[in-house]
């Protein structure tokens, strides 16, 4: 279980969908691709995919009988208070939320009208030969009526349920992609427009690109890390870290929060020794 680093596979088909022109402007209105009641209200009408990759939408609703405000409420507000909050315009505020993450992966299913571990695995993990033992799930109900056919919508993290098994193997590869900037050999994977994009931060949270692309600006995430170094992560932690000044990929699973930067400490001053 790779719980949120989960979120950097989902930015990669939206990603994908880009650079085959399904999607023409990560700054369109995402109800122009996805016709659904999420994006009816003049607030949500408003939001981009650029907002939804970025975590700056501040979407209203509920979405697989979990409301928006359902993900890590805060802790100094009462909860009714919040609920009834105005939103923020979208663009001019960050939070970390799963349901609309889960929304993103909704839209993501309406754009290219197929379930997205299918898109991911044709696009992404087979062309950088990874094995055949991940699996992406969504929830019990979080299936939709595609063209007829009843399809799972993924969810992007594990919040609830469903999310990306995978090994760490797998993730490696996946990272090497992001580190080579989309290339895998001779073919372009991802876009390097895309993977600049991703790694461009958010205005309103420079720690953070496109969907899990933790940045390390300042070096506030890693701070014996260069601050050129991004990674792919989520709760466990899981890890993928990548370093082009090292020309480097380190796949970090289930040690202690606190015990990644003094790891990679480790392993960076490892490197400097043998090249003495």
């Amino acid at each position: 279980m790779t719980f949120s680093a989960t979120k950097s596979f989902l930015s990669a088909t939206v990603g994908v969908a880009c650079d085959r022109g399904l999607i023409r402007d990560v700054h369109d209105p995402v109800r122009l691709y996805a016709p659904t009641e999420h994006f009816e209200s003049d607030h949500n009408a408003r939001i981009t995919w650029d907002h939804l990759l970025r975590q700056t939408s501040d979407w209203e609703g509920t979405l697989w009988g979990k409301p928006d405000w359902a993900d890590r409420p805060p802790q100094n507000q009462p909860l009714d208070e919040y609920r009834r909050r105005k939103h923020n315009e979208p663009g001019t505020s960050y939070k970390y939320n799963d349901v609309r993450v889960n929304l993103l992966a909704l839209a993501a299913l309406q754009v290219w009208r197929r379930p997205l571990p299918q898109v991911l695995k044709e696009y992404v993990m087979d062309p950088i030969g990874a094995s055949n033992t991940w699996r992406w799930y969504g929830y019990e109900n979080s299936w939709v009526n595609i063209d007829g056919v009843m399809v799972q919508s993924v969810s992007g993290g594990a919040h609830w349920g469903g999310g990306m098994w995978i090994s760490a193997r797998d993730q490696a590869r996946f990272g090497l992609l992001t580190l080579r900037r989309g290339r895998w050999k001779d073919r372009q994977i991802l876009s390097e427009n895309w993977v600049k994009m991703s790694l461009t931060p958010t205005s309103v949270q420079p720690g953070y690109g496109f969907m899990n692309w933790f940045l390390n600006t300042g070096r506030k995430l890693f701070p014996k890390a260069p601050e050129a170094s991004f990674a792919h992560q989520g709760a466990g932690p899981n890890v993928i870290y990548v370093d082009s000044e090292h020309d480097l990929v380190v796949v970090i699973r289930w040690i202690r929060d606190n015990a990644v930067g003094e790891f990679l400490g480790k392993v960076l001053a490892s490197i400097s020794d043998t090249r003495r």
